[in-house]
């Protein structure tokens, strides 16, 4: 008999994500997330060739070296995946994600289920994963929108904890790249970390937006590297490209403009809770903790005083560039 099944194959962060699909159809297929399509893995890369979409700004030697041999995710998409049942899960709790309810069930197996639903309180997806996320199993639901939310969103979740087992870390925070060098801003959302990479990018010759929401690092032999990824918050900067990282910067508003650089300990502190994780399980949470001690060793990391005005990123770039 014949398999229906449709794969998609994609690079995000140099590691292999494959995603199947058991049917595809107008309502459900990657057609609806056209961000993942700059990610996406051609025939001639499988010969060691580059992509054509921002090839000349990927670190060829990176892209080539570190190329993932096995799926750091199999993502398998189907419609008639429905809830375990209650005395094979326990109920971690639930999470208010600024765009609505994710729950979180912990199962007998080490595995997780979370249930993502929308601002209005309706299930959008269902999410099964095995305990290190290589595996997950998906179910999306409702209008259009809502299953785009949820499909985008189980995707997320999905890469970030996968992720975390492979010295990657999924950071909440926007990146620009100036004289091929990566510069993160990191902030709780509306304190200004997109204000300030606008900023860069109106008054700083040599910049380029990588991403403005969630870019993705990893510590390659002990260097770190930040990657543009799928998902960008409400800028469509959807970029396969890679940056050795420059620095890391906390934005903190303030009357004046002046930067702190931050000793290893006060920079963990820092990066730790703009890094996706879950502190409940242990080795997961491990992994991401050994990992920013890595970067933190890696990279310097400061924290920005200062007002929105556009002489911050002069001040800054100024600081952090200098030292770097």
């Amino acid at each position: 008999m014949k398999s229906n099944i449709v794969k998609h194959h994609f690079t995000i962060a140099d590691n292999l994500v494959c995603i199947d699909f058991l049917e595809e159809d107008e309502k459900t297929g990657m057609h609806i997330l056209p961000s993942f399509e700059p990610f996406r893995v051609i025939e001639a890369e499988e010969d060691g060739d580059m992509p054509d979409s921002d090839a000349d700004t990927v670190d060829a030697a990176v892209m080539s070296g570190v190329r993932t041999a096995a799926p750091m995710l199999h993502f398998t998409v189907d419609l008639n995946l429905r809830p375990l049942p209650k005395d094979n899960r326990q109920r971690i709790r639930t999470f208010d994600t600024g765009n609505g309810n994710t729950i979180v069930d912990r199962l007998c197996d080490g595995g997780y289920q979370f249930v993502i639903r929308d601002v209005f309180g309706k299930d959008c997806a269902l999410l099964i994963s095995n305990a290190d996320f290589s595996q997950c199993r998906c179910n999306i639901t409702g209008t259009g929108n809502m299953r785009r939310f949820g499909l985008n969103n189980a995707l997320m979740l999905a890469y970030a904890y996968a992720a975390s087992f492979h010295n990657t870390l999924f950071i909440h925070a926007s990146l620009v790249r100036h004289r091929g060098k990566g510069y993160a801003f990191t902030a709780k959302s509306g304190t200004g970390k997109s204000t300030q990479v606008a900023n860069w990018l109106k008054t700083i010759p040599d910049c380029d937006l990588m991403n403005d929401d969630n870019p993705i690092i990893r510590i390659i032999d002990g260097k770190a590297f930040i990657y543009g990824s799928p998902w960008s918050g409400k800028t469509p900067c959807y970029r396969r490209v890679c940056a050795p990282l420059g620095a890391v910067t906390k934005i903190s508003r303030a009357m004046d403009n002046r930067v702190e650089r931050l000793s290893p300990l006060a920079a963990f502190g820092i990066i730790l809770p703009s890094c996706a994780a879950m502190k409940w399980d242990h080795t997961l949470y491990s992994r991401i903790c050994d990992t920013v001690t890595a970067l933190v060793s890696a990279i310097p990391v400061y924290v920005l005083h200062c007002t929105a005005s556009p002489e911050s990123a002069i001040v800054c770039q100024k600081a952090i560039a200098h030292d770097d």
